[in-house]
């Protein structure tokens, strides 16, 4: 919509600027025209020079909006292929997300609970269990792994426990 919306304005804009040109004799100071030896030219010759200024105006402004209006065209179609049809309903794109597959878990080693189902890690995060906890971490290494949808499992002793975390500090 917003390209046939900008194609319209450049045309229109095109269609504007091609008003009739005046003539050379009227843009010109009288000086300009005496100096430049066009005084001395018939009406006729004078018609082909102001011919000629329009065909080149008209050619400079049509090539002018067709250029603009390419680029217009696409900027439309990149900003297309970034947004996806899961954006018109509000759900933001996923292909947009690093692939969860090839995205390295986070290792570290657990400094105890800190509450709850929320337990610390010794480099300073607080993660919270989605699901109760039931797996002893106290003192532990563990990893933190990449699910789809921005979700995370933890893996105690290098066994997958199947259980969701969610990073609260």
């Amino acid at each position: 919509m917003k390209t046939l919306l900008a194609l319209f304005l450049l045309t229109a804009g095109a269609a504007c600027a091609q008003s009739t040109f005046p003539g050379i004799k009227v843009i010109m100071t009288p000086e300009e025209f005496a100096r430049a030896g066009l005084s001395a030219l018939t009406p006729d010759q004078l018609g082909v020079i102001d011919a000629a200024i329009i065909r080149h105006y008209a050619h400079t402004v049509a090539k002018a909006v067709n250029e603009q209006a390419a680029t217009i065209s696409q900027q439309a179609v990149a900003e297309e292929k970034k947004s996806s049809w899961l954006s018109h309903f509000g759900i933001s794109e996923l292909s947009r997300e690093p692939d969860w597959k090839t995205t390295t878990g986070l290792k570290a080693h657990c400094t105890g609970w800190v509450g709850g189902n929320s337990f610390s890690l010794d480099n300073g995060q607080v993660w919270e269990g989605l699901d109760p906890i039931t797996v002893e971490l106290a003192n532990k290494d563990i990893e933190i792994q990449p699910r789809p949808m921005g979700a995370f499992a933890l893996v105690v002793d290098g066994k997958n426990t199947t259980l969701r975390v969610h990073r609260v500090k």
